[in-house]
C-alpha cells in the first residue's frame, strides 16, 4: 500500500481523512462507478456482501447492516426484548448514544461507574446494581480498548440478562480471540466517517450469532415487514445505503493492517510523552484498537493545556466533558460514579490515526511537554 504523504506544517487536526481516500482512491473510485451503474442504491447485492464480508471478518453468524451506529444499539435492543419496564446497567462514560438507545425502547438506564485505568464499565460494581428488573448489561469498548467481558458475561449467565456490546469505537479489537461484538448476545458498530471502519456518511451494523434475533432485527430496520406490505411490528426506516456497503468494503480489508498502525501510533506517544510530569498515558496493549488516544491531564489543568495546544495549531478533544449520568435529561436519575465524575474533567484526546506521520506525533508531544512544563 502507498503511504500518504507525510506533512507537519500548518494545523494538526484529529483525525485527517483525506490521506485515506487517495490511499484507496482508485479502489473507491471503481466501487462508486459500480454501484451508480447498477441502478440500486439501497439494500441489494452491495448491503449482503458488506454484510457477509463483515460476519466473517468479526467471525459471527448473522451481521445486519443498518443507517447507523444508534439504531444499531436501538435494533439490538429490541431484537432482544427489551423495552418498557426494564433496567438496562451501562457505563456513564460514553457518548449520548448510549444511554439514548437504551431509553428509546423505553427502559431505563442503570450508570455504574468506571475502572480508572481502563475507562470501561468496572463488573466489579455491576453486580450490585442488579434488581429484579435488570434484563441486560451495555457494555462500551471505549476508545477502542475491550471490556472485561469474561466478568461481564459470567454476570449475565448467573442473573439470565442480556449482553449488548457498544462497538461503535472498536471495530477490530479482540477480547481474549474474539472480536468484540460477537461476545455477547448481540453487538452494534457505528461507520461514521471518523470510526476505525469508516464510512462517507452514516452507517451502522448489528451482528449476533442467534438467528431469531438476526431475524427480527432485518425487520426492524426494514419498517417491521420481513416481506414487502406485510408490516408485522412498528420498525424503523434504517437500512444500510448501497454506497456506503460498496464503499466500505473497500476499506474492510485494511482494517488489521491500519489498526496495527493505530497501535505503533499509540506507542510511538507513550515513548514520547514518558516522564513528562501530570500526564497519564493509556496502556498499550495486542486487543486495543485506538479508536481514539487519550490521556489524562491531573493537577486540574487540562482545560488550560488544551488552550495551549490550540494555540500552537494542534486540535484535541474531549471525550466526554459531562458524564451520561450528568446531563440534564438524566437528571431525575441521579448521579453517584465519582470515577466518571473525575475522568471528565480530565481527559484529553490527542491527534490519532492509521496515517498519522511521527513528526507530527513529535509535534504533539513536544506541544503538550510544553504547555504542562510551562504552566507548573
Amino acid at each position: 500500500m502507498p503511504e500518504a504523504p507525510a506533512t507537519t506544517a500548518g494545523p494538526v487536526r484529529m483525525l485527517d481523512l483525506a490521506p485515506e481516500v487517495e490511499v484507496l482512491w482508485d479502489e473507491l473510485a471503481a466501487a462508486f462507478e459500480r454501484v451508480m451503474r447498477s441502478g440500486q442504491f439501497v439494500g441489494g447485492p452491495e448491503v449482503a456482501a458488506f454484510e457477509a464480508e463483515a460476519a466473517a471478518y468479526l467471525g459471527t453468524r448473522h451481521a445486519v447492516g443498518v443507517n447507523s451506529g444508534t439504531d444499531a444499539l436501538v435494533i439490538a435492543l429490541r431484537a432482544l426484548d427489551i423495552g418498557e419496564g426494564d433496567e438496562v446497567i451501562t457505563t456513564p462514560f460514553s457518548f449520548f448514544a448510549t444511554a439514548e438507545a437504551i431509553a428509546s425502547v423505553g427502559a431505563t438506564p442503570v450508570f455504574v461507574d468506571v475502572e480508572e485505568g481502563t475507562f470501561n464499565l468496572d463488573p466489579a460494581l455491576v453486580e450490585v446494581a442488579i434488581t429484579p428488573r435488570t434484563k441486560a448489561i451495555l457494555p462500551v469498548h471505549l476508545y477502542g480498548r475491550p471490556v472485561d467481558m469474561d466478568a461481564v458475561m459470567d454476570l449475565a449467565a448467573n442473573h439470565g440478562l442480556k449482553v449488548v456490546e457498544d462497538c461503535a469505537q472498536s471495530f477490530g479489537a479482540s477480547w481474549r480471540g474474539r472480536k468484540t461484538g460477537t461476545i455477547g448476545h448481540a453487538g452494534a458498530f457505528s461507520f461514521y466517517p471518523t470510526k476505525n471502519l469508516g464510512g462517507f456518511g452514516d452507517g451502522g451494523l448489528v451482528v449476533t450469532d442467534d438467528d431469531e434475533v438476526a431475524r427480527t432485527a432485518r425487520m426492524l430496520r426494514d419498517h417491521g415487514s420481513e416481506r414487502r406490505y406485510e408490516n408485522v411490528m412498528i420498525g424503523y426506516n434504517s437500512r444500510l445505503d448501497a454506497l456506503q456497503a460498496a464503499l466500505l468494503r473497500v476499506k474492510l480489508p485494511r482494517v488489521d493492517e491500519w489498526n496495527e498502525r493505530r497501535r505503533l501510533a499509540a506507542t510511538r506517544y507513550g515513548e514520547l510523552l514518558d516522564g513528562v510530569p501530570s500526564i497519564v498515558t493509556p496502556e498499550v496493549t495486542p486487543e486495543h484498537v485506538f479508536h481514539q488516544y487519550t490521556v489524562r491531564v491531573l493537577g486540574g489543568r487540562r482545560d488550560a493545556v488544551r488552550e495551549r495546544l490550540a494555540r500552537d495549531g494542534i486540535a484535541t478533544m474531549v471525550y466526554y466533558p459531562l458524564p451520561q449520568d450528568r446531563l440534564p435529561v438524566f437528571a431525575r436519575l441521579g448521579g453517584g460514579c465519582p470515577v466518571s465524575d473525575r475522568l471528565a474533567q480530565e481527559v484529553l484526546s490527542l491527534p490519532m490515526g492509521p496515517l498519522l506521520a511521527e513528526e507530527t506525533q513529535a509535534r504533539v508531544a513536544a506541544s503538550l511537554a510544553a504547555a504542562v512544563t510551562d504552566g507548573r
